[in-house]
């Protein structure tokens, strides 16, 4: 999964960085606010959970992981384009924006359960001085 959440992460970076190349052509910067969630939440946040992932491969490989990568990948979408829409042409789209909202939050609240259940530090071993893989 730490794989697929970096892979990910970096189309969002061309996503927003192509946003934002074209806001500053046009000196139009109405879709600022997209441009820095697909950096924050796309990019950033993701690029950062598949980090974790990959260096915890008992959190990566859980089931909500995979929760979290289908909340998150599924909610920011939805997010911004209705923001998108919203700004552009002045529709309406607080149901669609809170919707895909809400999925992103509940898949970040999901990766923090993650991280806090299956992120451990390597125990110890106080005799040999080595490091022993945590028991689960």
């Amino acid at each position: 999964m730490g794989v697929r959440f970096i892979k990910i992460s970096v189309l969002y970076f061309v996503l927003g960085v192509c946003i934002g190349m074209g806001m500053s052509m046009t000196h139009q910067f109405a879709l600022t606010p997209v441009h820095v969630h697909i950096n924050l939440l796309g990019w950033t946040a993701l690029t950062l959970a598949g980090i974790i992932y990959h260096l915890f491969p008992q959190a990566g490989a859980s089931k909500l992981a995979k929760v979290h990568f289908w909340l998150h990948n599924v909610g920011l979408p939805f997010m911004m384009i209705g923001l998108a829409v919203q700004l552009l042409a002045g529709v309406e789209m607080v149901p669609l924006i809170a919707l895909g909202g809400t999925m992103v939050v509940a898949g970040v609240i999901v990766f923090a359960v993650n991280v806090f259940k299956r992120v451990q530090a390597p125990a110890v071993d106080a005799a040999a001085g080595e490091e022993q893989s945590p028991s689960m």
